[in-house]
């Protein structure tokens, strides 16, 4: 079995739980070429990929919607590279005219910065210096609203900008991937001006603000109107800017707008005004480089690849053709992709068996709140209320499963058969428009965050829903011949953990009906902000290749992951209550209980390069892999009484955190 081929039995489960649970599976799975990581989720995401291949080349499609046979047509043309190499790098050198070229500094040449900004983040979607965008307003969960944010580096993090010894390969390798695509579009001295366009990158990276000090929504969230916004901002002309990217709707100087980077943006005006108007340009023209340059010939995807090779340590390889189009056109069309593979691979009644499933983890959690000691009375009813109010989406939203909804959804979208570029521009064009669409209108539950064949799972906030697409939902997560210890362990927990997010330090912030207020008691804030202080301290203890877990901004994600595990365990052991004990299985040696914790830790097996570890730990809000495990069975009564483990081993510490 699957199970017992990853088990390392020579190490003791209460010493390393990863290494026991995952030891085998180390050993037998060398990190394959051409990836930075591999684990469950990027091995069933293959699984999915090779099935959407299979439907995406599928000739006899006789389908009645239009927008499946457009995803066909979009895929068709990535896969054209005779085309794609036959037109070089005319697509984005015909953009780059367009916006007047670039600039060589000439003495006098005040060239025209709110023009070019507008044409670049209204035409081409890329956001420089900042991000525009619209998203329920989380003070008023039922309507959309704009929303601005910070933005605009070419790199993950602004970490990689600034710490120079650690991160000097990569900015020379970041340099060089500039230079070399500078070249490629006819620049006439690269060095220079993309050295500039760095030099202004590490300016933003320098006032942006980290990730960790931006948890707290409550203290970022500033709403104005864009009057507001022009006195905050002054050097960008906001309201010809808002109303060129969310053409057609009418906008005026008292549309309300949230600002989640009120410093950052004053901070960022200044900086414009004091930098040469060239290097402003050249940075705007950089930016729809950087966005879509990937979509020409060979020679910008392999200058690309030069580049992640240095940052993330892969080995270099020739990766497929078509996963790059899967991957392309899931990210585009995967609505339209999604109702092809929810065809193919989801069976009706899965949403019955994890609606079931749900309801049990969401008993159990809250029966843990009940017993939670630092929480006053009053804020527990406001919380159970909320647990309760918690909607749940499983496999796929119902539109896409009605041919004529989702032909009406894609619509306004034209494909053409050959050319790729083109369809990708003409993809941010129609999404912009989707997009300027939903101003002012009421959020809509069939509008999900994650296409239906993605392995993942979410909590909306706003919506105080949780998320759980076709993709995620099958083997090792879940599968009907599995013992259900092993489906509590998978898919349960992840279920937990999507249910938890709703009480971590972010999601306790919102209301059972999404909206961003404060609906606790001081003391029981209080009393969260100290149990939490603990997760925080316990993670910051540990480390990869001797870098230490960011404590703070993995928090989020730590309180899930053990909110998560202990709702699943408990619902597990009620299941059984209920149902009567599973048979063990056979030759294995091991409780149900134990096999719980395995199917748990063993969805978390994974192999990275010291490279791809170290960019995790500085940009991921998750903790490392290995830690998720250990730092959740470490914090488990549960788990040190399955595995019998002795008080003050290293898997069943006397200090343990609870949130809940």
């Amino acid at each position: 079995r699957r199970v017992l081929k990853s088990l390392d039995r020579s190490v003791s489960p209460c010493d390393n739980f990863y290494n026991y649970a995952c030891g085998g599976w180390m050993k037998s799975n060398p990190l394959p070429d051409g990836k930075s990581r591999w684990g469950t989720f990027n091995s069933l995401w293959e699984h999915n990929q090779a099935i959407m291949k299979h439907l995406l080349e599928n000739s006899t499609l006789n389908s009645t919607s239009q927008a499946e046979h457009k995803a066909q047509w979009y895929y068709q043309a990535c896969m054209n590279e005779k085309k794609i190499e036959e037109l070089q790098a005319q697509p984005l050198l015909d953009i780059i005219t367009k916006l007047g070229g670039w600039s060589l500094g000439q003495a006098g040449n005040q060239e025209n910065f709110q023009e070019t900004l507008r044409s670049v983040a209204a035409d081409y979607l890329a956001s420089p210096f900042f991000s525009v965008y619209i998203s329920t307003d989380s003070k008023n969960s039922n309507s959309n609203i704009i929303q601005v944010d910070q933005s605009g580096l070419g790199m993950p993090s602004r970490d990689f900008y600034l710490n120079q010894t650690t991160h000097g390969k990569i900015l020379t390798a970041y340099l060089d991937y500039m230079v070399e695509l500078g070249l490629l579009l006819e620049v006439k001295d690269p060095q220079s001006l993309m050295q500039q366009v760095l030099d202004f990158e590490v300016s933003l990276a320098n006032i942006t603000v980290p990730q960790e000090e931006r948890r707290d929504e409550e203290l970022i969230y500033k709403k104005m109107s864009v009057q507001e916004l022009q006195t905050l901002a002054p050097v960008i002309d906001w309201l010809p800017l808002l109303s060129s990217i969310f053409y057609p709707v009418e906008l005026n100087d008292s549309e309300p707008v949230v600002v989640y980077a009120k410093e950052y943006l004053q901070k960022v005006s200044q900086l414009i005004n004091s930098t040469q108007k060239s290097v402003l340009k050249n940075y705007m023209i950089w930016k729809v480089v950087r966005k879509t340059s990937y979509n020409l010939d060979k020679r910008f995807r392999d200058a690309e690849e030069k580049f992640v090779t240095v940052m993330l340590g892969t080995t270099k390889t020739c990766s497929n053709r078509w996963k790059t189009c899967v991957t392309d056109t899931d990210i585009m069309l995967g609505f339209s992709l999604g109702a092809l593979f929810v065809r193919a691979t989801y069976a009706e009644d899965s949403k019955k068996i994890a609606d079931a499933m749900i309801s049990e983890i969401k008993a159990s959690f809250e029966a843990n709140l009940k017993h939670t000691k630092w929480m006053d009375e009053e804020t527990k009813k406001a919380a159970k209320e909320k647990a309760d109010a918690i909607y749940d989406m499983i496999g796929y939203p119902k539109f896409i499963m009605d041919p004529e909804e989702l032909d009406k959804s894609f619509r306004d979208y034209q494909v053409v058969p050959d050319l790729y570029f083109q369809n990708v521009l003409e993809f941010y064009n129609f999404s912009a428009r989707v997009i300027a669409d939903q101003l002012r209108k009421t959020p809509n539950r069939d509008q999900w965050s994650m296409t239906p064949p993605s392995v993942n799972a979410y909590y909306s906030p706003t919506k105080n829903e949780i998320v759980f697409p076709a993709g995620i939902l099958q083997t090792p997560f879940y599968g009907r011949d599995h013992p259900q210890a092993l489906n509590f362990g998978g898919i349960g927990v992840v279920m937990g953990h999507e249910l938890t997010h709703a009480f971590d330090d972010q999601g306790r912030e919102y209301d059972k009906d999404g909206n961003l207020r404060s609906w606790w008691k001081n003391s029981s804030v209080e009393a969260f902000k100290r149990q939490a202080e603990c997760m925080v301290e316990q993670y910051s203890n540990y480390s990869i290749n001797s870098e230490p877990v960011n404590g703070r901004q993995t928090l989020g994600e730590n309180i899930a992951d053990n909110g998560g595990l202990k709702a699943a365990y408990h619902a597990y052991e009620s299941w059984v209550s209920k149902n009567g004990e599973e048979p063990t299985l056979p030759t294995v040696n091991l409780t149900n209980r134990q096999l719980f914790f395995i199917g748990f830790a063993q969805v978390w097996c994974s192999v990275r390069t010291p490279e791809g570890s170290h960019e995790g730990l500085i940009t991921d809000p998750h903790s490392p892999s290995m830690y998720r495990v250990i730092g959740t069975v470490a914090n488990s009564a549960d788990f040190a009484r399955s595995f019998n483990c002795p008080p003050g081993s290293p898997m069943n510490p006397l200090k343990k955190c609870h949130v809940w």
